[in-house]
């Protein structure tokens, strides 16, 4: 089992050890990414409780963007299914979308259900590439719809057909046009569904697990995912709680960073003493650093699955050249939790 405290590879006891040592001795540790499996995310909500510490997400900007409009605006939203079997128009907002399983399911069919069964399907694209960006081009296509706009133009042109199609359909990585353009792809669907039927669905170029982290700490703490537990009760606050802000502010002392499917570690990770689970081994990510299995590879799994829009299990791969015997992270996390349980003479 690779592991490393200090860059000398060791064994898993010592790791953990070093870790229970490190996260003990923290007053306000921060335990951040979250990009694992459903059983990882609940081991780590447990184990902020256990050390006080707040959670943030890999994928924080783009799920705060989506909650921030829900909030204030709603949302008319569509599922992957409904899109691929109903969807005759397809607007894909900005470059992050064109990276997803889900469009490359679109690409390759089209309608069979509801009016638009057996029409062609449009793939129609607004990717922010003229001055401005995507969040001015998708105000003036709302300028357009609306009749404030009438000279000719590409987002002109755009604007006549989507209101011809039987179903539209608006994907959108939320992340990438941010709290202010989803709230416009809102406007957009309300003003399209005057004319016919639109809805959105957000979707991601990249393997964060934040919609995975929504429910599970909904469910865990009714509050969404950026929440502190150092009080012992949950407080939710998205500013405070943004892992980058308080180790940047001296706030945080510590650092624990879980990422089972691999993504790129944040910079601020290594400016505090820091743990880091790893579905990619380097001993250079963190102070500790215990390489885990990767879930849907190397272990079983309930990861977000996007092109069904839902929680759905994934299970290891047989005949893969990664060590079977690689931990779970939530195993890991587990035995975490009851050395510092034994430390502190507490059994929760």
């Amino acid at each position: 089992m690779p592991a490393w405290v200090k860059g000398a590879a060791t064994d898993i006891e010592a790791a953990i050890a070093a870790a229970a040592d490190l996260l003990g001795a923290a007053r306000t540790p921060v335990i951040a990414g979250l990009n694992a499996e459903v059983s990882a995310i609940r081991a780590a909500f447990d184990l902020a409780g256990r050390v006080g510490a707040s959670l943030d997400t890999d994928g924080a900007a783009g799920t705060y963007a989506e909650l921030g409009a829900l909030s204030r605006v709603g949302a008319m939203t569509s599922t992957p299914a409904e899109v691929v079997g109903r969807a005759d128009a397809v607007l894909v907002l900005g470059t992050s979308p064109a990276k997803s399983e889900l469009l490359s399911r679109i690409e390759a069919s089209a309608p069979t259900r509801g009016r638009a069964a057996g029409a062609a399907r449009q793939l129609l694209r607004l990717n922010g590439g003229n001055e401005g960006g995507v969040l001015t081009e998708l105000a003036r296509l709302r300028a357009y719809l609306r009749g404030h706009l009438a000279e000719e133009s590409p987002v002109g042109a755009l604007a006549a057909k989507l209101p011809a199609a039987q179903y539209v359909a608006v994907l959108y990585d939320p992340a990438e046009i941010g709290e202010m353009g989803v709230e416009t792809v809102q406007g957009l669907v309300v003003d399209l569904n005057d004319r016919t039927r639109a809805f959105s669905l957000a979707v991601s170029g990249g393997r964060n697990q934040d919609r995975a982290v929504v429910p599970v700490s909904a469910w865990t703490t009714g509050q969404a995912p950026r929440v502190g537990l150092g009080r012992r009760v949950p407080e939710h606050d998205p500013w405070r709680f943004d892992a980058a802000r308080q180790v940047a502010s001296g706030e945080a002392d510590a650092a624990l960073w879980i990422a089972s499917l691999p993504t790129d570690r944040p910079e601020w990770l290594g400016q505090v003493p820091s743990i880091a689970l790893v579905g990619e081994a380097d001993p250079d990510a963190a102070e500790v650093v215990i390489a885990v299995g990767v879930p849907g590879r190397d272990i079983g799994g309930v990861l977000w699955n996007e092109t069904r829009g839902a929680l759905t299990y994934w299970p290891a791969q047989t005949g893969g050249s990664a060590p079977a015997d690689l931990p779970s992270a939530a195993s890991v996390l587990g035995r975490l939790n009851e050395r510092l349980a034994a430390r502190s003479g507490t059994a929760c």
